[in-house]
């Protein structure tokens, strides 16, 4: 079983760790009523998918 020789530094962890780093998420417009929405996605304010009409939403 492989067991490492020396402790793993704070500085040695950190560098191999520098990349976790959340990502804020995509945000686009709704085609349909130009809502901010994430792509790929319903918009909730019109209910539309891309050229379809999904949900209905009551005003």
């Amino acid at each position: 079983m492989a067991v490492p020789k020396k402790k793993t530094s704070h500085a040695r962890k950190g560098k191999r760790r520098a990349h976790w780093h959340l990502t804020a998420p995509t945000i686009n417009k709704c085609t349909q009523c130009g809502a901010p929405c994430r792509p790929h996605r319903v918009c909730r304010k019109c209910g539309y998918y891309g050229e379809r009409e999904v949900l209905v939403i009551a005003s």
